[in-house]
């Protein structure tokens, strides 16, 4: 009994020895398709469902990032909204749009969890689709062959698909939205970035309030308001705070060091 428990030590020690000398598994990183895909497991588990699988791709082709997380209210994080069916079923979060009433592209959008209330779940795998053979709707490849090329993430320029016009998302959810004067954005400016030879950052106000408006970064994600009032790291950023928030999942990632570092070295 000593003998076995002594060899079955010895394993577990080699195998812990031979993982520290690999080091940690790298991580994959995601396909076009799969860059920005949220996992939304809160409820669906307990009520008999696979977790809901949401592209965000797809849906910012449709609306602003301001729309879903500031007017409907989505919280920035996967799972920090806490979606419920009865929240969809009563016009919130994913019913908001997903109510049958809302017209895309010609036709009424499918509604949200209404379905399972009643006790008809078949309609319920468009969303609770993890892990299973589930056909989309919508094709990446197909829906984005014509947008332009972009080096990372879904492999799409986003910026420039929505600046040539190719695609149109709406900054209004009538129902929803509030309409309201747009305040000025400020000039672009530069930021010195704290590793020696690397080229300055050029931060756009502009580009961003297409997207986010000015209530989808202050203060939720950067507290000051004046230029240098935050203070942040390439680590921390990586962690998915201040630009992280966006530029970790869902935005061009990270790895795309020139769209922010874009101002030539002195």
């Amino acid at each position: 009994m000593k003998r076995s428990i002594a060899f079955a030590a010895l394993v577990l020690f080699a195998a812990t020895a031979a993982q520290a000398q690999s080091g940690p598994a790298k991580k994959r990183r995601p396909l076009p398709y799969e860059f920005g895909r949220v996992v939304i497991a809160n409820q669906s588990e307990k009520a008999g469902f696979a977790p809901v699988v949401f592209e965000h791709w797809f849906h910012r082709t449709k609306y602003t990032c301001r729309v879903c997380h500031v007017d409907i209210g989505f919280a920035m994080k996967p799972g920090g909204t806490n979606i419920r069916a009865a929240d969809n079923a009563n016009g919130f979060y994913c019913g908001a749009c997903h109510n049958k009433k809302l017209v895309s592209d010609g036709h009424p959008v499918f509604e949200a969890c209404t379905k399972a209330a009643t006790g008809d779940r078949r309609t319920c795998v468009r969303c609770h689709s993890l892990g299973m053979n589930v056909k989309p709707e919508h094709d990446f490849a197909s829906v984005t062959a014509k947008l332009p090329r972009g080096r990372f993430g879904n492999g799409v320029d986003w910026e420039k698909a929505e600046e040539d016009h190719l695609i149109n998302p709406s900054d209004h959810l009538e129902g929803v939205s509030i309409a309201r004067t747009s305040i000025s954005a400020q000039k672009d400016f530069a930021l010195s970035p704290k590793l020696a030879g690397m080229p300055d950052i050029i931060f756009s106000h502009k580009k961003h309030t297409v997207w986010n408006g000015c209530e989808l970064c202050h203060p939720e994600i950067f507290v000051g308001v004046k230029r240098g009032a935050s203070k942040y790291t390439m680590v921390e950023i990586f962690e998915g705070r201040s630009c992280g928030a966006c530029h970790v999942t869902v935005a061009f990632p990270l790895t795309d060091c020139q769209r922010c570092h874009s101002k030539p070295v002195q």
